[in-house]
């Protein structure tokens, strides 16, 4: 079965930092591309970072690089996002996602090249 469970979310100061994690199990994250997207109420969701399988490419949009980064310990088979100058509008629930072909060739994350999720973690900036 598989699964990706994220955590690590919560309520964060302006400026603040916060580290969520997405625990993979059914499936190898050296063999798949994985992302994170995020989506805050009344919004599409979005891509704010990927990393390719072998883990020797990152993408960012414009509105998060520089501030987040993506990276993954394969024999934890688990996935991190690193935030930090966290600002309100990156307040969302934010997704952990599987390519849907193995050793995809990507770039920035988007909606339609993953097709496994998990259930996401609330991060809230707010002072």
């Amino acid at each position: 079965q598989l699964q990706l469970v994220e955590s690590g979310g919560g309520l964060v100061k302006p400026g603040g930092s916060l580290r969520l994690s997405c625990v993979v199990s059914g499936f190898r994250v050296d063999y798949y591309a994985m992302a994170w997207f995020r989506q805050a109420p009344g919004k599409e969701r979005e891509g704010v970072s990927a990393i390719t399988a072998s883990g020797g490419n990152a993408y960012y949009p414009d509105s998060v690089k520089g501030r987040f980064t993506i990276s993954k310990d394969n024999a934890k088979n688990t996935v991190y996002l690193q935030m930090s100058s966290l600002q309100p509008e990156d307040t969302a629930v934010y997704y952990c996602a599987k390519s849907a072909r193995p050793l995809a060739r990507i770039g920035l994350p988007r909606l339609n090249d993953y097709d496994i999720w998990g259930q996401g973690t609330q991060v809230t900036v707010s002072s």
